[in-house]
Order: structure tokens, then sequence, then C-alpha cells
């Protein structure tokens, strides 16, 4: 009969007890997939009866599974954009043993109950990682919350400007009311797409008609002040309901720290999540005609970034996702460089630890902080911290081999997601997943990719 137990050994092992690496050894029951003893040692295979599964990851890192809490899979209804099969694989190559997926751009989008019943069916097996889901609020959907609450949504999505898909319209302060007052007994969190569009934001009309190749073109027509002007009215609204957690998705503008500081500092339950691209591009670098680097909000200036950055550090701004957000390539305008009418969201999805630390290094900080901003924080915010997020008696064996020297070029060829456009191709980056493993199964592995390998992901 075989044996029950895996063992994953290590000289670097990043525990929940600990900020930095160290020797340890973990050991997992097989059946359940949960981390059953973990010993502040490297212990040989030799400690362990004949036939144990033994992982020696030598001088490789053992890291927590990375927590995406903001992507977007687009299935069912838009699989030509993404889907379960090919966005959670691209999620394993890249550490990710855990994706919240966000409510729109599928259709129908996960508004109802009913609505969420065709995501999960159309997930069901496909799965590579395990798969979380938000639940969307839109106009006078309030009486639909709390029985997706019930369902196991783990909070709801809302935007304060048009989504750029019908069937997940924008939601005005006399929608939010009701839905904030349905929510805000529930225990769950209503996330933020924080920009408002105001007439007062745009600028000048301009004797000649801007360039839409140009960067700075897209840049001027979302200033900063529209994701103020938002997070202003989030943190207003906010205090009509004290006990309902709000967070702020993909925070760009730098020029809203000062109110989300204070916001904090007066005992707002308010979370924030800054994104990939903001702390790794910068727009002065964005050449003209590309639109595979528009997002919305869109990415700003490099003081912008560095303020991120130091925001990050001193815990203004609580975790890091990737905003995955695919399209078709001819939505992207690649022919004509319209960046402008081209469809706004970057692809990411298997590079973001790498991107991550290529520029938190730089910047001396420790991979126990880059796990704590990708992983545990945003298990707590995506509502998996008990099973995800940290390395941990009782906790899901959701693990990652990592070696922090290799170094690598981004290629299409190297591209786990459908549609293999992104901004980062011929990209130097450092720091590489060798293997992911998804409660104590190996769900990726750099020498043979998925070659004999099942996909093993649940829907949480």
């Amino acid at each position: 009969m075989a044996s029950d137990l895996r063992v994953f050994a290590g000289s670097n092992v990043l525990l929940s007890s600990s900020s930095d690496p160290a020797p340890a050894t973990i050991e997992v029951s097989a059946s359940t997939g949960r981390i059953t003893a973990i010993h502040q040692e490297r212990r040989g295979k030799d400690a362990y009866p004949d036939g144990t599964d033994y992982v020696d990851a030598g001088d490789l890192y053992i890291l927590p599974g990375l927590v995406d809490a903001h992507v977007h899979l687009n299935e069912p209804g838009r699989t030509d954009w993404e889907g379960f099969w090919t966005g959670t694989r691209a999620a394993a190559s890249g550490g990710v043993t855990t994706v919240v997926d966000m409510p729109l751009n599928s259709i129908p989008p996960t508004t109802t109950v009913s609505n969420l019943g065709e995501k999960r069916a159309a997930a069901k097996g496909q799965c590579w990682t395990d798969v979380a889901f938000w639940g969307g609020v839109i106009p006078d959907n309030q009486d639909h919350l709390t029985p997706l609450v019930k369902e196991g949504v783990k909070g709801f999505k809302c935007f304060m400007i048009e989504s750029g898909v019908d069937e997940f319209p924008c939601v005005s302060e006399a929608d939010l009311v009701p839905a904030m007052k349905a929510l805000e007994p529930t225990g769950s969190v209503l996330l933020f797409h924080a920009e408002f569009e105001d007439p007062s934001h745009k600028h000048p009309e301009s004797a000649s008609t801007p360039n839409p190749t140009l960067y700075d073109t897209f840049l001027d027509s979302r200033p900063p002040i529209m994701e103020v002007d938002a997070i202003s009215r989030i943190i207003a609204l906010q205090k009509q309901f004290p006990s309902l957690r709000c967070h702020i998705v993909h925070l760009s503008a730098a020029s809203a720290l000062p109110i989300i500081r204070a916001a904090k500092a007066a005992g707002a339950k308010l979370t924030v999540e800054t994104c990939f691209h903001y702390l790794c591009l910068e727009a002065s670098a964005i050449p003209a005609g590309r639109p595979e680097f528009k997002c919305c909000p869109p990415i700003r200036d490099e003081a912008n970034r560095a303020a991120l950055w130091d925001a990050l550090a001193d815990g203004t701004i609580d975790c890091v996702v990737s905003d995955h957000s695919p399209c078709v390539a001819e939505l992207k305008k690649l022919d004509d460089g319209d960046i402008m009418s081209a469809w706004g969201g970057i692809s990411t999805l298997g590079l973001g630890l790498s991107l991550l630390w290529t520029e938190a290094s730089k910047r001396g900080f420790s991979v126990g902080k880059v796990l704590q901003w990708t992983s545990e924080r945003t298990a707590a915010h995506g509502g998996v911290s008990d099973s995800k997020g940290k390395l941990a008696v009782g906790y899901d064996a959701d693990i990652l081999l990592w070696d922090p020297k290799a170094e690598f070029t981004v290629t299409k060829e190297s591209l786990n997601f459908k549609n293999k456009l992104t901004p980062y191709e011929g990209k130097t980056l450092h720091g590489r997943v060798e293997r992911t493993i998804l409660r104590g199964q190996t769900i990726f592995n750099r020498a043979n990719g998925f070659g004999g390998l099942a996909p093993v992901g649940q829907l949480l």
C-alpha cells in the first residue's frame, strides 16, 4: 500500500513563522492535501520509511503558492478571450495556486445565483489551480447579493465608470446605497473600480485632434483626478456602512494615497490593491502604437510608480494582483496601433512573481515581503486565508519551488494564456518558478510543463 506521506525538504523554506527562508521539512498527507507537520530543519530522505514520496528542493526556495485575487477568466461567453483551462494553466506556470475570478467579461456575469451556477458548470474539470469567485453589483441587483454570499462568492465588484461590456453596467451612488445596506450584515466585501468621470476632469478642447497612437493621448484621457474623486466618494459612502469592508481594485494614481491614508488612520475598513504593471512599468517608456500597454486606469509616470512602491512598503497598499484582463488580438488594434480604441487590459498570468521580484529586489525588499503581498494578504482579501496563503500545519500544501537567481526573457512561446499578447514580451526577468504544487500534487513542472499532469483544481 502506497504511503500517505509526502515530504518537501530544503535549505530555503519560507514558513509562516518567519519572514526569511530557512532550512525546514514539510510533511503532507497525500489523501487530504494538507500540511500535517513542519520541522525547522532539513531532514534527509533516510529519516523516512522506504517508499516515501520525498522531494529535495536543494537550494531552490520552497514558498507558499500565490493567491491572485484579481483575474478575468471570461468563461462562459468569451472563451476566445480566455478560459478556465488556459487561464489556470498560465497561473500555475507562475506559481499561482488559487485565483479569484472577476464577475465580468463572462457571459452571463456573476450577478445572480443562476449565473454563478453557469460559471461553475463551465469551470468543472478544467481548473489547474483552485478557483474562487467574486460576485458583481450592478443597478437593481441588491436582492441577489445575500443569496450569492450564501452560495460562496468571496465578495462583490462594482464599477463607478462604464465597464466596457454592456452586460455589466456601472453603478451610481443611488445604486450603491441599497447594495451596501444589503451587504453590511453579511460580512462580505465590496470592491470598487474607482474611476469617476465628470466633465470637470476633461482637458480643454485642443485645436488639433490628439494622435490616438500616442500613449500620452490615452493618459490624458484618464487623469488621476478620476481616481481621487471616485475614492473620495467611496470613503464618504462607507461612513454610512462602517462595518462593510470596502476595497479599491487596481490603484494607479498615487495622488489618491493621502486620502486613503487618512481614511485608514480614522479606522475605515478600507483595503487597497495595486497591480504588477503599475509597479513594473512607467508611462514615458511606453512606445507609440503599442496598445498592449493599455489598461484602465492607466500606467502613470516614474514618480507615481515610486510613490506606489512607498505605499506598498508602509502598508497603505495592502496587496498586489495581476488584473489579468485579456482579449482577442483584433480588439487590441495592433495593426493600426490605435491605443484609444483598443481594449484596455494587460495579460500577466504566469509572470507576476518574476515581475515583482525583478523590481522588488532592486529596492531591497525580501522574498518574504513579496510573498506577503502576493499570497498571505491576497488570501485574506479573497476570503481563503483559512487554508491558503502560508506554509503552516493544517493549511493546504500549496507550494512552489522557485529559483531566485534564474534569469529569462519573456517570449510568446513561453506564455501559457490563450491570446499571447503582453507588454512584457522581450523583457528580461529574474526569479523563476520551477515547480508548482497544489494540495501536495504537482500541477506544473518546468522540465516538462504540463506533460503527464492533470487539472486537479477545486472550486472554492
